[in-house]
């Protein structure tokens, strides 16, 4: 994939960029340092409120790890986005690198509920 000549000289783009990837290493760090692989209970994974006292729903540790292969799928895939659309419309390029910088925010607040919550 060809990078645009002028993308990487767009100071919005890189502070987006940067952004992205500092919430990237956060939620990498905060997940993976919080797990305990040998834990023999598991950890809470899901919360359903329809279902009333049985709402909590448990899993493993590779379940909340997940959430770090989130973090680290979003940044490259709209950083990749972003590239291929700023030759065609630079507002949309800067719109991808928003939403993914809103789903990682988001993807740190559920993990550190879930993990919270023990």
């Amino acid at each position: 994939m060809r990078i645009p000549k002028n993308y990487f000289h767009d100071r919005l783009v890189l502070l987006l960029l940067s952004i992205n990837a500092f919430l990237t290493l956060l939620c990498l760090l905060l997940v993976l340092l919080r797990l305990d692989v040998g834990r023999p209970d598991g950890y809470i994974v899901q919360y359903r409120s329809n279902l009333g006292l049985s709402a909590f729903k448990s899993g493993s540790a590779g379940t909340l790890a997940s959430f770090a292969l989130f973090a680290l799928f979003v940044m490259v895939l709209h950083t990749m986005l972003s590239m291929r659309v700023y030759p065609i419309h630079r507002q949309f390029a800067v719109t991808i690198l928003g939403m993914g910088l809103l789903l990682l925010i988001l993807s740190i607040i559920v993990s550190n509920a879930l993990l919270v919550l023990r």
